[in-house]
């Protein structure tokens, strides 16, 4: 590089030929700090800052490439033909408690192939993973409406209020929240009544006409340590669920379950999340890999965002089931 390409202020606080000679031990010669503080007669902190600034000036240029078997390669192409799905993106083993840092990325990727432009819809689900994800934002959208798929939830956590992921995301993506003010189940009452409230109704007309959805997949319901209040623990039909998507719960051949009140539930029915052109599951766990099987085979998304362990259990499960 030549020494004019450098700014001067970094030229005064390190010569340039000190910057790449760090870089070249460092980076091509593997040597530690430790060594090359040594060998350059310095301290290891000034050794680091070589280093920084060295990257800054452009002396050193990272590139980052994403392994094949994440990306297009093998693994994420037997999902896809397993489960018949469209497109299976996949990001390395999810650690530690919050996955929203892990699959975010994924999920802006997806979501960049769709191709969104001013006034398409996308409908958000609720749950932990769909929020988490929202909160890491997905890429910039001005003008495309984002809006539930389902109403809020009684719980007190952010993640059970569809309405909050909803602001989350259109506030991260320049989009345009649509609000959802309706409870998840209402009274009989209360479901008639929304029917016919303007407010409810324009947001419920939205989900014929979404162009994308992210949505997040619940694990058995019965088996859950945190099931939504919706579902009464004690019907008898839900013991053949595995699953659900926007409250929509399932069996192992993605057929509906039905449960008392379940014919009130304020979300988008199974024929709607069928016909949009772009659903996007975000799930991870083996605690999920059932419910991601029997959710893909009832056709409640074409795409997938999930990490490795996960996608080596859905291969593994389709061929069992």
């Amino acid at each position: 590089m030549n020494p004019a390409d450098v700014a001067p202020e970094a030229q005064a606080r390190f010569p340039h030929e000190l910057m790449y000679a760090a870089a070249q031990q460092y980076y091509l010669e593997e040597a530690t700090q430790g060594d090359i503080a040594k060998r350059l007669g310095v301290s290891r902190a000034t050794v680091s800052r070589l280093l920084t600034e060295a990257r800054k000036q452009g002396i050193v240029e990272i590139k980052v490439h994403r392994p094949a078997m994440l990306a297009d390669g093998p693994l994420a192409a037997e999902v896809a033909q397993v489960l018949n799905l469209r497109r299976v993106y996949l990001v390395p083993k999810v650690n530690g408690p919050s996955v929203g840092p892990w699959l975010a990325p994924a999920v802006a990727r997806a979501l960049a192939t769709v191709g969104l432009e001013t006034g398409d819809v996308v409908l958000v689900s609720s749950g932990t993973t769909v929020y988490e994800c929202a909160r890491e934002g997905l890429g910039q959208y001005p003008g495309v409406t984002i809006a539930p798929a389902v109403g809020g939830l009684e719980e007190p956590q952010p993640w059970f209020q569809t309405n909050e992921t909803t602001r989350i995301l259109a506030e991260r993506s320049g989009g345009v929240p649509a609000y959802l003010y309706a409870p998840a189940l209402p009274g009989p009452e209360l479901f008639y009544s929304l029917q016919h409230e303007p407010s409810v109704r324009r947001v419920m007309d939205l989900w014929a006409h979404a162009k994308c959805a992210i949505v997040g997949v619940g694990s058995a319901p019965l088996m859950r340590q945190m099931a939504p209040s919706t579902m009464p623990r004690d019907a008898e039909s839900l013991r053949q669920a595995v699953g659900d998507v926007c409250m929509r719960v399932y069996d192992r051949d993605g057929s509906p379950v039905t449960y008392p009140g379940s014919e009130r539930l304020v979300a988008a029915q199974p024929d709607e999340l069928r016909r949009i052109p772009h659903t996007i599951a975000v799930a991870v766990g083996a605690e999920k890999v059932l419910s991601i099987v029997a959710g893909a085979r009832g056709g409640y998304f074409n795409q997938l965002v999930t990490d490795t362990p996960t996608a080596e259990g859905l291969v593994a499960a389709a061929h069992q089931l």
